[in-house]
């Protein structure tokens, strides 16, 4: 019988070892899995690399997207693991397992690493863990339905706005103040301010505070 090899990476252990339990523990029809599990982004980027260096690939790589790094002012992350397995390891399917359902941290990993599933953790049981295996080894890709709603909301959505805008619009909605904002865009606070205007125009917002603004991009899917 087939097996398919697959590498869980997270910052927290518990949570890929649930995944080995339970995946390993399913009678498939066609094949039968061996889960590898990596804690921490430096042990997960060993492995990807080790294994796009071998004749026997990870099948799937499970990764979430928040990886504390050993250094805490170096910020890497799942979505760069995932840029890195798309190097190395090209055949290997990317699925990402994460706590982040907003649409701005979604389709950024869309648009980087082009993932062959999406599943936000608050919707992982059992029936979809298994079910995210099967659909991604026969035909991906496996999204979860908060994963879905996202990438549909910023599907339907005709308006274009660049990155620092829509950097602007998410440090906004975890309520980070504008003159803090300034400096994580390499931008003076009347840039941000006058951004911020831009934005409410664009809405079609004629009056309202920041979390008038907030409200809105969320509904068109830019948080």
């Amino acid at each position: 019988m087939e097996t398919i090899r697959i590498l869980a990476i997270d910052d927290h252990e518990m949570t890929p070892l649930g995944y080995k339990y339970i995946l390993e523990g399913t009678e498939f029809e066609d094949f039968e899995v061996k889960v590898d599990v990596a804690r921490g982004f430096e042990l997960g980027k060993s492995k990807i690399e080790t294994s796009g260096r071998s004749s026997i690939h990870y099948d799937i790589i499970l990764l979430d997207i928040q990886l504390f790094p050993t250094h805490l002012h170096d910020e890497r992350s799942g979505e760069d693991l995932g840029k890195l397995a798309r190097q190395v390891s090209p055949d290997s399917k990317v699925v990402f397992m994460s706590s982040f359902s907003d649409s701005y941290k979604i389709n950024s990993v869309f648009k980087t690493v082009d993932p062959d599933g999406y599943m936000v953790k608050s919707e992982i049981d059992e029936k979809s863990l298994i079910a995210m295996v099967e659909t991604v080894v026969a035909n991906p890709p496996y999204y979860t339905a908060g994963a879905l709603a996202a990438v549909r909301r910023k599907m339907a959505n005709d308006i274009v706005i660049d990155e620092v805008d829509k950097k602007i619009l998410f440090n906004l909605s975890i309520g980070i103040r504008t003159k803090d904002i300034a400096p994580l865009i390499s931008a003076a606070i009347t840039t941000v301010e006058s951004r911020k205007r831009q934005l409410k125009t664009l809405f079609g917002i004629d009056s309202g505070n920041d979390l008038a603004l907030i409200e809105e991009a969320r509904k068109r899917g830019f948080i």
